[in-house]
């Protein structure tokens, strides 16, 4: 039913609780995962109030990228170590809703699994809530854990 299932993970709580899940999902139907580890190209302003720490890397723009990858980098190997053998991992800059849906349209997914706190309640009232607005825009099922 599900071929391949697109996993929204951050590094938070939520994004861990729903790699869990998607893990369990793809067990059943025999899935490829494809995590997806989105990172926001902040201005200078919103990076020096962001969790990033700039300092070890010497920009924004790569330590957010690094952080990214590493978020993905971990994810899949937690996945290979739940015995998921079909699992590639991604990062990619841009807005993260906007970049989950045509992510997941662009490998022809059938499912996004999506972490429902992954930011603070502030940015959550500032922003919006990613899984919100996934879940407004994608033609995709998406299942937030």
């Amino acid at each position: 039913m599900f071929e391949r299932i697109v996993v929204g993970v951050d590094g938070s709580e939520g994004g861990l609780e729903a790699l869990k899940l998607a893990i369990g999902l793809q067990k059943i139907h025999d899935s490829e995962l494809l995590l997806l580890s989105v990172y926001l190209e902040h201005t200078m302003w919103e990076a020096s109030v962001s969790y990033v720490n700039t300092e070890l890397t010497g920009s924004t723009h790569s330590a957010l990228q690094e952080y990214a990858r590493e978020v993905a980098r971990q994810c899949k190997e937690f996945a290979q170590a739940q015995g998921v053998e079909k699992v590639r991992s991604f990062y990619m800059g841009g807005g993260p809703a906007r970049t989950i849906v045509k992510f997941c349209e662009d490998h022809d997914a059938q499912l996004i699994v999506l972490g429902s706190r992954g930011i603070s309640a502030s940015e959550r009232y500032m922003l919006g809530s990613v899984s919100h607005k996934v879940t407004n825009t994608s033609t995709r099922p998406v299942l937030i854990v």
